[in-house]
């Protein structure tokens, strides 16, 4: 039986998770900065939505493909060290 990924790779989804969330984070900054008083339900609703949808764009084999490329520390599954050194 073949392990998960997300089991023998556990750093890569950390890493994944927090960049998920530190873009989601980023997204909310405007509204902190323009606006006071916000409800936590209002700043958490955005958060779980940006994430969300960050995480299933990074889902898609086409953005892993171009992450695989040019964000290989991102990726959902180490590279493998051939892919790493081919021509292009």
């Amino acid at each position: 039986m073949s392990e998960v990924t997300q089991v023998a790779n556990s750093w890569r989804t950390t890493v994944r998770t927090a960049f998920q969330v530190g873009l989601a984070l980023v997204s909310i900054l405007p509204v902190l900065l323009l606006t006071s008083g916000l409800s936590a339900t209002v700043v958490g609703a955005q958060l779980i939505a940006v994430s969300a949808v960050v995480a299933k764009v990074m889902a898609l084999p086409q953005v892993n493909a171009f992450i695989e490329r040019f964000v290989p520390w991102l990726a959902a599954e180490p590279v493998p060290v051939t892919a790493k050194h081919r021509a292009v």
